[in-house]
């Protein structure tokens, strides 16, 4: 009998590598796995390169990851966001690279490495810096820019409900990052609010099929970055 649950967030990170690219779900606290990711920095590995849409806010989450210096590389769209500060330093002082995606760019990019699609072609950047040094072509007399496919060696997201196969339901925001990082990552590590018996989430509202999870652990009581970032807390605590 397939069990993909684990019995704490430290264990379902325990072998991420250095050197790894680790696609990280977001898109407000919905999706924000931030005990996955503070587990991963008690865990120690660096040289990390993040496919995320931001870099974090304040000290806590993925902002302490790269305040960490843990991460060589950021792959995201909003670098900057009201409470990110970590970041723009080290970008600014040299010490972290940046590639900017624009978001549609981006989640295309992340579904077409989970689809097996290696490149495709958009008109977002056309015209830009963004398109500086890459193909573009014609078509129908409108120029578009080839993006390729984005894969990862693993990825953390956090989902609402969860069986021991590993299909999963999100909540609001967290179906726009989490489902398609789920099919691009080798290993999917994922923190549920809730396990659930099996059998018990409806076959008609299952988002992420239990095919594309690896592994799940339970956090009941997933705390919010807003909150962690108004009491001005920083982690390691």
């Amino acid at each position: 009998m397939i069990n993909k649950i684990v019995d704490s967030a430290a264990e379902a990170v325990k072998d991420i590598h250095d050197g790894a690219i680790i696609m990280i779900s977001g898109f407000g606290e919905a999706g924000s796995p931030i005990e996955l990711i503070h587990a991963l920095i008690d865990q120690g590995a660096k040289n990390l390169t993040i496919v995320s849409n931001n870099t974090g806010s304040g000290n806590v989450g993925l902002a302490a990851l790269i305040e960490q210096k843990r991460v060589k590389k950021m792959i995201c769209s909003f670098p900057r966001t009201a409470n990110s500060t970590v970041f723009p330093e080290l970008y600014n002082a040299g010490e972290i690279e940046l590639e900017l995606v624009p978001q549609g760019t981006l989640a295309e990019r992340i579904r077409a490495g989970g689809a097996g699609v290696p490149a495709f072609y958009t008109p977002a950047s056309v015209n830009t810096p963004l398109a500086e040094g890459k193909e573009s072509r014609i078509f129908d007399g409108i120029e578009y820019v080839l993006e390729r496919g984005i894969k990862a060696d693993f990825s953390l997201v956090k989902c609402e409900q969860a069986d021991r196969y590993g299909n999963l339901t999100y909540h609001a925001t967290a179906r726009n990052f989490g489902p398609i990082m789920c099919t691009a990552a080798k290993k999917a590590i994922v923190q549920t609010k809730k396990v659930v018996d099996a059998g018990s989430i409806d076959p008609e509202v299952v988002v992420t099929p239990g095919i594309f999870v690896n592994r799940v652990v339970e956090v009941s009581e997933p705390v919010n970055e807003s909150d962690l970032v108004a009491q001005k807390l920083k982690y390691p605590w």
